[in-house]
């Protein structure tokens, strides 16, 4: 903390990564003293922890790479003196690792021998065999769920998209009965003004023809009185 407070403007991201890779140096360091202590299972264990903790440290290279363009330009060759000392460390603990990865005599323990001919080198040539052939089996296996993944993805695929034709369809068709219903409740309009009408027209004609009714009678009378 005292390390981010007291960073120079500028670098205070840098010198957070800087603090975070110095506590993965320190684990690493640990696991490769381990390393260097034990055999057989062990030894596999401690290596497996120095390699996460190695792509940790890595990331944090990346990341503090990254910053550095962010720096002023008056602290950049400190800070560059800083990155490659770290990259040189780093370097320098992968190197480590691989050597005492390969280091087979170690990493399988009272198991391995450089005589073919022996029993263990037998027997641990029949366990790596029998590992492979689980291995291509698990592979096996897992590329044809994936088929059976991308035969059902491609089967849902086809599904969605004839569900949505229907949905088309069905929408489609249910605008054209809106639409009808539409033209219908018209035509019902239409016809009830048309009857109105008639029946007015009707009642007009009655009443024209109850008027020359009425006249002819009157013409009738004022001839015979």
């Amino acid at each position: 903390m005292s390390n981010l407070i007291d960073a120079e403007a500028g670098t205070e991201r840098f010198g957070g990564y800087e603090a975070e890779l110095k506590l993965v140096q320190a684990d690493l360091n640990q696991q490769i003293e381990q390393i260097k202590e034990t055999t057989g299972e062990p030894r596999k264990a401690a290596i497996s922890r120095a390699e996460r903790a190695l792509e940790e440290a890595d990331e944090l290279i990346g990341q503090m790479r990254l910053e550095k363009s962010n720096i002023p330009a008056n602290l950049k060759s400190k800070y560059n003196s800083r990155f490659r000392n770290f990259e040189h460390d780093l370097d320098s603990v992968k190197r480590k690792l691989e050597s005492y990865t390969n280091d087979r005599s170690k990493l399988f323990g009272d198991r391995y021998t450089d005589n073919p001919d022996t029993d263990a080198q037998l027997e641990q040539r029949q366990q790596l065999l029998s590992g492979t052939d689980r291995l291509q089996r698990s592979s096996g296996r897992l590329t044809a769920a994936q088929r059976m993944a991308l035969e059902t993805e491609q089967i849902g695929a086809g599904t969605l998209s004839d569900l949505h034709r229907q949905r088309e369809q069905i929408e489609h068709t249910r605008s054209t009965l809106l639409e009808s219903e539409s033209y219908t409740d018209r035509s019902i309009k239409t016809l009830k003004g048309m009857a109105r009408r008639m029946a007015t027209n009707r009642i007009i004609t009655i009443a024209i023809i109850t008027v020359l009714v009425l006249l002819i009678f009157a013409v009738i009378y004022s001839k015979f009185r």
